[in-house]
């Protein structure tokens, strides 16, 4: 099976995107890996799959699937590519575009100096909806503060505190003193997979440089370390505004570039802002 395709990147997390706005190609879990496989495939950390709209709601559909061929809820910087994919293939000339997605739906805006803006939806930090199970969670999982900050425990006598919040999928965001030691390699893989989380966890490594700016590596569900995590990059500023250590507008800088958050506060929505950019497009044949 031949399929057209098109490579792209925002803040260096790179997609490949489908056009299934005619028809479905119907890709097993098997199929999508191997796009994604970077030796075999065309490679990516995810792939998009832009769909017709099944409601009035909405402009159009799409539908995320990590490197490891499972199907996620929600992509900050997939979200932007979107965006500037059916722009530039013609398939819409708004100026704001709501799209439907698993985690629900979203706005959209191209802006003028190339980058795009995104209405993430406000934050939820409701543990069922999240979702996060710490009562029933083994190893232990204990309260830190006002249920937002919990101590993991994990695997050697480690454990993290950790921030948890849905950006719809969740996120467990930690603070480190310096981003370049992190131990994302080590702890990340720990906490996504938490018992905790039954849908397992992206896992958020913070440095606060100031009010305005933090450096963030972000280990995401499925794909291991990304050059950059849109909602990762959400989740990390909301947990600092709610924690009192950061402001409301804060530049993240990520391996791959730099995103900008915005959230005024409780029961307003996140805005995040920053690059998307075509690299190729192609065609390649999926193994049936």
């Amino acid at each position: 099976m031949r399929v057209p395709f098109t490579k792209m990147q925002g803040a260096g997390n790179d997609f490949v995107v489908l056009d299934e706005t005619r028809g479905r190609w119907h890709l097993t879990a098997q199929q999508y890996r191997f796009l994604a496989d970077r030796h075999f495939g065309v490679g990516a950390d995810q792939i998009l799959s832009v769909r017709a709209s099944t409601t009035p709601e909405a402009d159009f559909e799409y539908v995320i699937h990590n490197a490891d061929g499972g199907e996620v809820e929600q992509c900050g910087n997939g979200a932007r590519c979107f965006v500037r994919y059916v722009k530039e293939r013609g398939l819409t000339q708004k100026a704001d575009v709501r799209v439907k997605v698993q985690g629900g739906i979203i706005t959209l805006r191209d802006q003028p100096d190339g980058r795009v803006t995104v209405d993430m939806g406000q934050p939820i930090f409701d543990s069922p909806q999240i979702p996060f199970d710490p009562m029933h969670a083994r190893p232990g999982v204990s309260p830190v503060a006002d249920f937002l900050l919990w101590r993991l425990s994990l695997y050697g006598q480690e454990s993290a505190e950790v921030a948890v919040l849905s950006m719809g999928n969740p996120h467990a965001v930690t603070w480190v003193q310096d981003i370049e030691l992190a131990p994302v390699e080590r702890l990340g893989p720990q906490i996504e997979r938490h018992p905790a989380f039954p849908r397992r966890v992206n896992a958020g490594f913070m440095q606060i440089v100031h009010r305005g700016l933090i450096h963030l590596r972000v280990f995401e569900r499925g794909a291991g370390e990304t050059l950059a995590c849109g909602t990762g990059a959400c989740a990390a500023v909301v947990a600092g505004i709610r924690l009192g250590w950061l402001d409301a507008r804060v530049d993240v800088q990520a391996r791959g570039g730099r995103l900008t958050i915005e959230w005024p506060g409780l029961g307003h929505s996140v805005r995040m802002t920053g690059p998307a950019q075509t690299v190729f497009h192609g065609e390649i044949e999926i193994p049936e």
